[in-house]
């Protein structure tokens, strides 16, 4: 059985080729990663700014459209070459001194008059290594606040918390993505790759060769389309399919019960939960057959090699961390995680979603993975930067919590975005924009004008992928080296020369923020040394020289960490841990106001909150807006046709955009992508709700309806009529 991506991708892409020369730079062609997914593609960049896939693990030889078509946001008319500064209502070019001058003034003015926390930071999953350090340096040295966090919070959080409290340690997959090839049986559990990272799918054939690739996603995605086995829960009740599969495990002697008496913790209390959830039991719960639940168990029980991994579909709810925790005791009940060539894993989204976590973005945490409420990390960390330990704040807000008190009287006056675009990407996202217009005074740094950078007083032009060197995590904790291929349109700073200079206007001594991105993570090594996340035995001539370095490495002469666990678990004991939990389902259950069930995610042609790709003409040609993918049954009780508008509506808000019948879609569900701006904001409706431990929203489903769009304006003028 071969897997193929959604479209083709290769060099028959339009645009792909024959573009014209771009800015000088190196002489050779530059090995280098794709800017996008943390599958970071290898790919090489010719002096012309030419893309040509190359042999990497990960990709195999590789690209997506989006991968095929990077290049063209290099010399873009989108592209930011200067300074804006808000000037009588409208963002007008400036010089980088006068911006600074004005940031800094702005930022100590607001400080001076309502504390520290009157000043935010907000940073993205696709900064490097070296940018996400020097910005948590940035914002607890030079800015002494506690207000940071950055959009990955939305992203992989809650499978970070569940593997942290089963294994001990957090790293997305805790073995190389080549191990996969070997497997039996995997499963995909809220994970659609053919579109959203192609070329990871050449790692699923052995799998679906063997007749056990299984996927479990409300939709019949591209990805399910292909998998021997689709299971299609109703959204939101993932963790109780887990459970029924947990439950048929035991209950049928398939239990690996020499891998739990030897290796792990927790069984019984879990198992009096899952005791209750009888697969007949689940099947009400979920759809999924009883008998599907129990033939998921014996292949897993049946198989050689064998692997279990979630996705954004299984971790983005209000119970994600629960709902990570199931499938983790899923995998630990047959004996996977810890044994080569079998276990427990996480599917990263963003292009460093996993080292943008590590080194201090997140509200907290320190460089490392060290916690920053931790006297000792505390130490370690003030002592690589030269400050007093007491002189840290504490830990601050999370994301959504964060964006959601901006303005507010205990909430920040200014806010700085690195790399991130909260006005499409964030939750109840109407609600977020309109916390950034009660900002006193918004900076954001980024390549194009996005949504966010439009609502900005000061919007800073800095570099791109192929302009700067830094390292990136890639989704299995491999240390990757991108490399400068060319040089940056003249008036565009890096990240880090951004940062240096800010910090130098608000008062720090000169080179305490380096702007040489190999100096910086010389830093970033020291202080990370001896942490979860240890990359002290990590160098760019390591690097340059292709050695393949899976954190941790704790020394010079360490060879990295491919393969975590085989020799125990990161806890204590050594001894990995199950978690009992519970079924609650989504926080917001339709009713007989909103009958269906909204859920949302990614197509092919777009990245993230579609920024980059929709200023990419090939991307945005294919897919130029949104749509909204409903069961025919659905469209034709809600009175709408195939291409006609239709509106989404939900507690929050509404989407408009064309409706697409789906045949295969549950009748209960409407999926709306969230990659597109203004009322085509799937953001408009989802479920801000969090996660008790991890703070995830809950963008994976909340209660909706679907009527014509005329319908939909003709209620609110009658609810405004009403109103006056």
């Amino acid at each position: 059985m071969t897997l193929t991506a959604a479209t083709p991708s290769g060099p028959d892409v339009p645009g792909a080729h024959d573009r014209p020369g771009r800015r000088g730079g190196n002489e050779t062609r530059t090995d280098t990663h794709c800017p996008y997914c943390a599958l970071q593609c290898g790919m090489t960049l010719t002096p012309a700014a030419d893309v040509a896939p190359r042999e990497f693990p990960t990709s195999r030889g590789g690209l997506c459209q989006k991968g095929w078509t990077s290049a063209s946001l290099l010399d873009s008319p989108a592209r930011l070459t200067t300074p804006l500064v808000r000037t009588g209502g409208e963002l007008r070019p400036a010089s980088w001194d006068g911006a600074l001058d004005l940031i800094a003034a702005r930022l100590t003015g607001l400080q001076a008059e309502h504390g520290r926390d009157a000043v935010a930071v907000f940073g993205g999953g696709g900064l490097t290594n070296e940018k996400a350090y020097l910005l948590g340096k940035f914002a607890r040295v030079a800015l002494g606040t506690s207000q940071i966090d950055y959009n990955g919070r939305f992203c992989m959080s809650s499978a970070a918390a569940a593997g942290l409290r089963a294994f001990g340690v957090d790293r997305g997959l805790p073995f190389p993505v080549t191990d996969l090839a070997g497997a039996d049986v995997i499963v995909l559990v809220g994970s659609n790759p053919a579109e959203t990272m192609p070329p990871f799918l050449q790692q699923l054939q052995g799998a679906a060769a063997a007749g056990g690739l299984v996927v479990v996603d409300p939709r019949r995605t591209p990805t399910a389309e292909q998998a021997n086995v689709h299971l299609a829960p109703a959204p939101g009740t993932d963790l109780a399919l887990a459970l029924g599969v947990l439950h048929a495990t035991v209950a049928e002697g398939l239990i690996d019960e020499a891998y739990v008496a030897e290796r792990t913790a927790g069984f019984d209390e879990t198992w009096r939960i899952a005791a209750r959830y009888w697969p007949e039991h689940v099947e009400r719960i979920t759809g999924v057959s009883a008998a599907d639940q129990r033939a998921l168990a014996r292949m897993l029980a049946g198989a050689g090699n064998a692997y279990v991994l979630t996705a954004r579909g299984a971790e983005q709810h209000a119970t994600g961390v629960d709902t990570v925790s199931a499938w983790i005791d899923v995998a630990l009940a047959h004996g996977l995680p810890g044994r080569a060539g079998s276990g427990y894993g996480c599917l990263t989204g963003q292009g460093n979603g996993q080292g943008g976590r590590e080194h201090g973005q997140k509200a907290d945490q320190l460089p490392g993975y060290r916690k920053l409420a931790d006297p000792a990390a505390r130490e370690h960390v003030a002592g690589v930067w030269g400050v007093d330990p007491d002189s840290l704040p504490a830990p601050g807000r999370s994301a959504y919590e964060l964006l959601d008190v901006l303005g507010r009287p205990e909430g920040p006056k200014a806010m700085l975005v690195f790399g991130s675009n909260v006005v499409v990407s964030a939750p109840r996202s109407q609600r977020v924009t309109d916390r950034l217009e009660a900002l006193d005074f918004l900076v954001t740094a980024d390549v194009v004008l996005s949504e966010t950078a439009a609502m900005a007083d000061v919007v800073l032009p800095v570099t791109q992928w192929a302009e700067e060197d830094g390292t990136m995590t890639n989704l299995e904790g491999r240390v990757l080296l991108r490399r400068k291929a060319i040089d940056p349109p003249e008036g565009v700073r890096s990240d880090l020369d951004v940062l240096a200079g800010l910090a130098e206007r608000l008062g720090q001594p000169a080179g305490r923020f380096p702007v040489d991105a190999e100096e910086v993570f010389t830093e970033l090594r020291a202080a990370s040394a001896g942490g979860v996340a240890d990359y002290s035995g990590v160098t760019y001539e390591r690097l340059r020289a292709g050695e393949a370095l899976h954190w941790p490495v704790p020394a010079a002469g360490h060879s990295g960490t491919p393969r975590l666990f085989l020799d125990g678990f990161a806890h204590p004991d050594g001894r990995a841990r199950f978690v009992a939990v519970e079924h609650t389902g989504p926080a917001e259950p339709p009713d007989a106001e909103f009958p269906l069930q909204a859920t949302t995610g990614r197509l092919l042609q777009h990245y993230q909150s579609g920024a980059q790709t929709r200023a990419v003409p090939e991307l945005a040609e294919a897919v130029p807006e949104a749509c909204i993918e409903v069961h025919p049954d659905t469209a034709a009780r809600a009175g709408v046709a195939v291409g006609e508008v239709a509106t989404v509506e939900s507690r929050r808000g509404a989407v408009t955009a064309p409706v697409r019948c789906v045949p295969s879609m549950r009748p209960d569900v409407v999926f709306v992508p969230f990659h597109f701006p203004g009322g085509q904001r799937a953001n408009l409706i989802t479920n801000p709700v969090l996660d008790p431990t991890s703070r995830m929203p809950e963008f994976k489903v909340c209660a909706a309806r679907l009527v014509p769009a005329g319908a939909a304006e003709s209620a609110e003028q009658q609810g405004a009529g009403g109103a006056s």
